[in-house]
């Protein structure tokens, strides 16, 4: 194309750039117009974000007229279109109603194409609507995409600081508040996963356990506190399968499950007793995975952990002591004589199946069968807790 010709084709889009410049408050006020009459959400929003939303607009159509000039050179000026509105925006305003916002104001501008063009531009015109409007939409994305990941990472700092407060036992009144901005929306049961951290980025770790608690309908906090992998779930119906549903998101090596909890606030309970169990774990090798830190208190007391050695004391000897002393010598008894059955009957001067019958009871009273070898192991360190001074 010759200068001469070249010149003559930028001085008719500069008219009809001028046009479009000229028409651009009324451009705006016909698309606000759109808007209210046409999308219900717009008109529920308060008069300060419809007032951003125009501004938004305003300068869409300033940022389309330099574009008209020149489209080669203003490609990317349609991400400057939304720094009129404030980030919190994006949160007010969902990608898919600002799409609706871009396709009304779009359609006004398509129908007075016929009026904005110089003469023999309507077609140059109504194509470069249609390339810009791509081009808007494209920016939307990249500000929602911006918006998003900085509220995931926003969202995972608080993350972990939740539960690094539930560690700490720093359990307060803004605990629930924080939590629920997060996603947590169960007021409770509540239990505590603990085991090793995967390898593999943090943030991916994070969101892999996401996936696989809310697949099983349950509220989760994830903490990653360099090896250690920490889980808070809620909503906990059935503790053995809260525990199963997210323990191939850990990595290699025990997971423990702490006790249920009433609700967030009291989780720290819960904490301690699955930190307290992945510490003691390795003296059970034969250990399931995961494994309840309430079936760890033998070696957990072992351990130094002062709350097993109560529990082991009020859950398993002084339920056995208030049963009668009968209950009790059987079970010491029994435990004495290697699990001998007749010979506890012949030490006691009782029927075999009066042993059986003191046996059982003692095993629906504390939940631990004295004749397998776990329930053995805490029955006869509970007897020995009990009796210490």
């Amino acid at each position: 194309m010759s200068p001469t010709r070249a010149s003559a084709v930028h001085a008719e889009h500069e008219a009809t750039a001028r046009r479009v410049e000229q028409a651009a408050g009324q451009i705006s006020a016909a698309a606000v117009d759109a808007m209210n009459a046409q999308l219900p959400w717009y008109r529920e929003l308060p008069a300060e974000r419809r007032s951003l939303i125009g501004l938004i607009v305003t300068a869409g159509l300033t940022s389309f007229t330099t574009w008209l000039r020149d489209p080669a050179e203003g490609a990317q000026l349609p991400t400057d279109v939304f720094a009129a509105a404030p980030p919190e925006m994006a949160r007010a305003v969902s990608l898919p109603q600002t799409v609706e916002l871009v396709r009304l104001t779009v359609e006004v501008l398509e129908s007075q194409v016929g009026d904005l063009a110089a003469p023999g531009e309507a077609d140059w015109l109504r194509t470069a609507v249609l390339r810009y409007s791509r081009e808007l939409a494209f920016a939307a994305a990249q500000v929602y995409a911006t918006a998003a990941e900085a509220r995931g990472a926003w969202d995972a700092r608080l993350e972990a600081l939740i539960v690094d407060a539930v560690l700490r036992g720093e359990s307060d009144e803004a605990l629930n508040s924080r939590a629920a901005a997060v996603g947590w929306s169960h007021p409770g049961p509540v239990t505590v996963v603990a085991g090793h951290t995967p390898d593999g980025d943090p943030a991916d770790v994070v969101r892999a356990v996401q996936r696989a608690a809310r697949h099983a309908d349950l509220d989760v906090l994830v903490g990653v506190q360099g090896e250690r992998l920490l889980v808070i779930l809620g909503g906990v119906g059935d503790l053995r399968a809260a525990g199963g549903a997210i323990v191939d998101r850990f990595g290699p090596g025990p997971v423990v499950v702490g006790p249920l909890v009433t609700d967030l606030a009291a989780a720290t309970g819960s904490a301690a007793a699955a930190l307290s169990g992945l510490r003691a774990v390795a003296a059970w090798p034969a250990a399931p995975r995961p494994v309840e830190a309430d079936d760890l208190l033998p070696e957990r007391a072992l351990a130094g952990d002062a709350a097993a050695r109560r529990a082991l004391v009020e859950d398993f000897y002084e339920p056995l002591a208030a049963a009668g002393s009968s209950i009790l010598e059987t079970v010491s008894t029994f435990l004495e004589l290697a699990g001998s059955l007749e010979a506890t009957a012949r030490a006691l001067f009782v029927h075999p199946n009066t042993v059986r019958y003191r046996l059982r009871r003692a095993a629906e009273i504390t939940g631990a069968v004295p004749g397998t070898a776990r329930g053995a192991y805490a029955l006869r360190l509970a007897l020995t807790l009990g009796r210490l001074p």
